[in-house]
Parts: C-alpha cells; structure tokens; sequence
C-alpha cells in the first residue's frame, strides 16, 4: 500500500468515525466535530496537533487524525 492509498485509507476511517466528510487538516472541523459527536474539549496548546496529543482521551480517533496530520 503507497503512503497516498494509506493516507486516503485514514481519511476514510476518520469519516467514518465523524459521520459525515471532514478535511483533518481543518483545526476548525476537528474541533467542532470531536466536541459535538464525541463530547471531546481538547486543552488549549499552541497548535492543534499539540491540543490532540494532550488530550485525555482515549479514543481511536485522536490517533487517527494525529497520524493523517503527520502524513503531509
């Protein structure tokens, strides 16, 4: 599998998990859909990828989106 395949198969995992299409680059998008499908508040940190790897949860998303996030 080609890093762009994987990348698009991430993609699809966490679209599936939000519901509905979200661009994982989008800092607005994550954070609108983690706290309104999943009750999710991340901390405040510089940045939203540092938000994500701070947060308490445990969920299979948070993964998800730090690894696509990584990927560009």
């Amino acid at each position: 599998m080609t890093s762009g395949n994987n990348k698009t198969f991430i993609h699809d995992r966490i679209c599936i998990f939000a519901g509905k299409i979200i661009d994982p680059d989008s800092d607005t998008q994550v954070k609108d859909m983690l706290r309104s499908k999943f009750n999710i508040l991340l901390p405040q940190r510089q940045s939203m990828s540092e938000s994500l790897a701070s947060t308490t949860s445990g969920h299979e998303i948070i993964g998800l989106i730090l690894k696509y996030r990584s990927m560009n």
